[in-house]
């Protein structure tokens, strides 16, 4: 596989590999030590270090782009109408975080008249920085990334995550099948399934419970490495993206006529 040339990068790829360095410094001095918690009105956590990588973000994205949109998991959305638009997860994975899991991560993206351009996506405790843009292919820490060409169900290895709302509809059956059918079934969860996928070291992940700011870099990452990643109706990600399903060509295509319909 061919290695990254900086060279290659826009200037909107640069600044987002810095506001995630700049993240991943602050959630590294806060890990497994002291910090504030407290509970937001959906009852999930929100962490000084998830305050303070969003705010550093910030500043880092809209010093270089004044002009641009930011959507931020703690900061909300401002300037909606503009042509770009930036979605930022300081830490996605806040839970786990809590709990010194090192499985969180920083997503940063960058959506263009409702189209995700650019990606980068940073597991700051497991040293794995991915990123990627439209029509210039995905990275992991500077090696490209390429989906399995396992297309056969019986062979493939499937991730899955938050299936609450896939529990409680008709589709749980169907995962069931799906299950069944599977060489292995794991539930690696966060950034790091969709890590592996692009990696080719596994061939779908199947969530539902997700928000567009958890998913919006992973989905341009994986796409960029041959994939293809839509909600489990077939669409697109968008602003109301709330289910994934993410796998090669083939593979989507069958797990998707079992799926569609099933979780909004």
């Amino acid at each position: 596989m061919d290695s990254f040339n900086a060279d290659n990068a826009s200037d909107y790829l640069k600044v987002a590999l810095a506001a995630a360095d700049s993240a991943a410094g602050i959630s590294r001095s806060y890990y497994a030590g002291n910090f504030a918690v407290t509970t937001k009105a959906d009852k999930t956590p929100v962490t000084q270090a998830d305050v303070e990588c969003e705010h550093a973000i910030r500043e880092v994205i809209l010093s270089a782009f004044p002009e641009h949109g930011f959507y931020g998991e703690e900061t909300g959305q401002t300037q909606g109408d503009a042509e770009f638009l930036w979605l930022v997860d300081p830490i996605d994975g806040t839970k786990g975080f809590v709990r010194e899991y090192p499985f969180f991560s920083t997503q940063i993206a960058l959506m263009r008249d409702g189209e995700i351009i650019l990606g980068v996506s940073s597991g700051t405790m497991m040293d794995e920085l991915a990123w990627a843009e439209k029509g210039q292919g995905a990275w992991l820490n500077g090696k490209q990334l390429q989906v399995s060409d396992i297309y056969d169900p019986e062979r493939a290895a499937i991730s899955t995550g938050n299936l609450k709302s896939l529990a409680s509809s008709d589709g749980w059956a169907v995962l069931g099948d799906i299950v069944e059918h599977a060489d292995r079934i794991r539930g690696y969860g966060d950034f790091y399934h969709y890590h592996l996928l692009a990696a080719g070291k596994i061939e779908a992940v199947i969530e539902s419970d997700v928000n567009i700011l958890d998913i919006a870099a992973l989905s341009v990452i994986v796409s960029e490495a041959g994939g293809v990643f839509t909600d489990l109706n077939g669409d697109k990600p968008n602003l109301e993206t709330r289910s994934v399903l993410a796998a090669n060509a083939s593979l989507h295509e069958k797990f998707l006529s079992q799926l569609s319909g099933f979780v909004a």
